[in-house]
């Protein structure tokens, strides 16, 4: 099967760097590396991003714990140790829902997920379809490979810390403070969908603080950056404007969760902005047990955005 599908290739071709994206494209497969297996076991962290499979509405989401709970049981295979009730909410209440709760309930739900190690500022994207385990839940892969630690903010140190989730707050625009929040962001995470429902993706996006701009209660953009040219995020987006983001707060483990859709804007000058308008928004206050260690910006942030 091939890496890219129209879309990707469209942008590639857009932008005029096709042979580049195919040299990278040799180094995407289905297999987890020993390598691979042991930086999983290192990380705290798992960003995920899928579809609901009812709505049809796209969400990336976050699961953290004790660095182990995510690791490689098979050359194809990443297990998570946490119940699907947990992600789903528990019958006591103490624990939000989270709006990816239905598509890890669901087999065969195509998931993108992306480990991330700020220490390090490396990354891997493993993407693949779900299946229930009775620890909780495992993804069979179908892609892996690495991305460059470029736009990655270093954080040194992290805890995990005992802390109980707040209520969630739902809406359909941006607050005055969710505006703030979002200007103080130098992460987020990007999760889309390849058509026909035939995989998902889930990005990192990385900056100074202010490189996302609330533009309206319901309009977020940023810069698309210099990136792999691979182009897999905005290739989805150019046959499928469904996305979700994911803001979270390294110290507080707040998290803000928007859905929506996100189309790109090509500029004479080469320049590319995305547009993302917001359907829904979650904003939950200490959704996640970890605090970060302050960050070290990137170099790469200061580098042009053309």
């Amino acid at each position: 099967m091939s890496v890219y599908h129209a879309g990707s290739r469209a942008v590639q071709d857009r932008v005029g760097v096709r042979d580049l994206a195919d040299h990278l494209g040799r180094a995407v497969g289905e297999g987890i590396r020993p390598v691979v297996a042991a930086f999983l076991e290192l990380q705290p962290l798992l960003v995920l991003g899928a579809a609901d499979p009812e709505d049809g509405r796209v969400w990336a989401s976050a699961l953290a714990g004790t660095p182990g709970f995510v690791r490689a049981t098979g050359p194809r295979r990443i297990s998570v140790a946490t119940g699907v009730g947990d992600a789903a909410g528990d019958a006591g209440g103490t624990r939000p829902v989270d709006p990816l709760a239905r598509a890890l309930a669901t087999p065969g739900t195509p998931v993108g997920t992306l480990a991330l190690d700020p220490r390090t500022r490396r990354r891997m994207r493993l993407n693949g379809r779900l299946r229930l385990t009775p620890r909780g839940f495992a993804v069979d892969t179908d892609r892996v490979f690495a991305n460059c630690p470029k736009y990655v903010q270093r954080r040194r140190t992290f805890e995990v810390v005992d802390r109980t989730p707040g209520s969630p707050r739902r809406g359909t625009g941006l607050t005055d403070g969710q505006r703030d929040f979002l200007a103080g962001c130098d992460t987020f995470f990007l999760a889309t969908v390849r058509p026909g429902g035939s995989g998902a993706e889930v990005s990192h996006r990385g900056g100074d603080p202010g490189f996302v701009h609330v533009t309206s209660p319901r309009t977020v953009t940023w810069r698309d950056r210099p990136g792999n040219s691979m182009f897999l995020t905005l290739g989805n987006l150019a046959t499928d404007p469904r996305a979700g983001l994911l803001f979270l707060d390294w110290t507080t483990g707040r998290t803000l969760q928007l859905t929506g859709e996100a189309r790109t804007r090509f500029a004479p000058d080469g320049t590319r902005t995305v547009h993302f308008t917001v359907t829904e928004a979650l904003d939950t206050p200490a959704a996640l047990p970890l605090r970060w260690s302050a960050p070290e910006y990137s170099p790469a942030n200061a580098e042009p955005t053309g």
